[in-house]
């Protein structure tokens, strides 16, 4: 059985597959030699061409050659019209030939049959130029003086024939060029086979990637990917493909849980609510009896802590509600320093009491940014709550507008506490702040905290160009 699977898997592999290719083309090595000579028996025989000519005299040059330097030199010391007259005569036995005399004063004489290329007087540039040109090529030129080669100041005739009629039979092309054709198609063959191959592997890898990098818009789970073949590479699509249902399992058991603990969240603080009514009504009715200095505050610490616990219900119900979607922001313009002004005003009895002294600096032009109001009072809020919980031991508060790099203004709530860094018996959980960045993201506002041995700053600011750094100006420090 183990075999079986093994042999399925080989068989289905891309190694078998190539290994496969390269045996077809070892095998096929010992039919290429009888297939070339086929091959150039066919090519040979279909396009091999003879040329006809018209007699036997045009088998080479040579010969050709030897009459022509033969004639002019007979003609030596004849007549123009003798000249003539045999030139005539020779058109007539070779009449593939074209024939000019030229004559000592560079005019031509005779020109049988008439060439339209051919100038009537030659220069000698043009001499010396058609001398060049016809030296090796088609047609067959074949210059002589009149006279032989002394020469009778009589000129020169020329005799021109295409080359195709003084070539002997070629076959299409040699044997060497066939054989090196036929396996240089062969190889070509071959790479075309095995970049096919390549091709195929590497176009289903490019489709595993994009399916890789290409996430669901809501899940942000990648996309699976159909099998199409049992090798290394289907393999590997079909652990992707369990991979991304891992995935989906796991996004599904974690919003389930989710909604459990937000539903758990949202019970506990409801339930909590009734216990915590009931023991601060008796707080309230035992602080009405006659109590010892110690007694008073010992209730006065409980007080406190209550109060505590009762924001910490209300920031998680309120955190609850903002993550699961169920309160929807309303984003108007809104002038912050009259609702910063409006809240500092409710709180100013709270930092009396504590022993705070808030220093306000929100005077000028309104700055008008497009928030949830209530909201944003919440921001103020919680961070004006922060400052009473966690740095009631600087005595100070600190609340004004300064200036960024990018122009924008930004709100700062600074105080002389111990820093956020420093251990304190009133840590807390965080949860208002988490608060204070989520609502602050909603409304597309951005914050940051400064925080030394000195004290601590929140920056609170509208976003204008994400690209800006979060540095602020001079005037932020604390």
């Amino acid at each position: 059985m183990k075999w079986r699977k093994t042999k399925g898997r080989f068989r289905n592999s891309l190694t078998s597959r190539y290994l496969l290719l390269i045996m077809a083309a070892m095998m096929f090595m010992p039919i290429v030699m009888p297939l070339a000579s086929v091959f150039y028996w066919f090519v040979n025989d279909t396009f091999s061409r003879t040329v006809y000519v018209p007699t036997a005299k045009y088998t080479s040059g040579e010969p050709l050659v030897k009459m022509w330097h033969a004639e002019a030199a007979k003609l030596g010391g004849a007549s123009a019209e003798h000249i003539g007259q045999r030139l005539g005569e020779l058109r007539e036995e070779y009449p593939e030939l074209s024939i000019l005399w030229v004559d000592a004063r560079n005019e031509v004489r005779v020109e049988l049959p008439e060439q339209p290329d051919i100038p009537d007087t030659w220069s000698a540039e043009y001499t010396v130029q058609f001398m060049k040109t016809a030296v090796g090529n088609d047609p067959f030129t074949v210059v002589a003086f009149i006279g032989g080669d002394e020469g009778s100041g009589q000129g020169f005739m020329v005799m021109r024939i295409p080359r195709q009629y003084i070539s002997v039979q070629q076959p299409f092309a040699s044997e060497t060029t066939i054989y090196a054709a036929f396996m240089a198609g062969l190889s070509l063959l071959f790479i075309l086979v095995s970049w096919l191959f390549f091709v195929g592997i590497r176009r289903r890898l490019i489709r595993l990637r994009k399916a890789m990098t290409s996430p669901h818009s809501e899940t942000g789970i990648p996309q699976p990917v159909q099998l199409t073949k049992r090798d290394e590479i289907g393999q590997l699509e079909e652990g992707y493909n369990d991979m991304v249902q891992q995935l989906k399992i796991g996004l599904r058991r974690q919003r389930e849980e989710e909604e459990l603990r937000k539903a758990l969240i949202a019970n506990l603080s409801h339930d909590l609510r009734t216990p915590l009514t009931v023991i601060r009504s008796h707080i309230f009715s035992i602080g009405k009896e006659q109590l010892s200095e110690k007694g008073q505050e010992s209730l006065a610490l409980m007080e406190s802590k209550i109060g505590d616990l009762g924001e910490l219900i209300d920031n998680l119900l309120s955190y609850n509600l903002l993550t699961s979607g169920r309160i929807e922001l309303k984003l108007s313009p809104v002038d912050i320093l009259r609702l910063v002004r409006e809240s500092a005003a409710a709180w100013y009895p709270v930092w009396e009491k504590s022993g705070i002294e808030p220093d306000i600096d929100l005077e000028g032009e309104p700055v008008v940014w497009d928030v949830d109001e209530l909201w944003f009072r919440r921001i103020v809020d919680n961070l004006f709550q922060n400052v009473v919980r966690h740095a009631k031991a600087g005595g100070y508060i600190g609340i004004r507008m300064a200036g960024r790099e990018d122009g924008e203004r930004m709100l700062v709530i600074s105080d002389r506490g111990p820093g956020m860094n420093a251990d304190s018996e009133h840590k807390g959980t965080g949860i208002g702040l988490a608060i204070v960045e989520h609502l602050a993201r909603e409304m597309g506002l951005d914050y940051e905290i400064v925080s030394s041995a000195a004290g601590s700053a929140v920056r609170v600011w509208r976003k204008s160009n994400p690209l800006l750094t979060n540095a602020a100006s001079d005037d932020t420090s604390l």
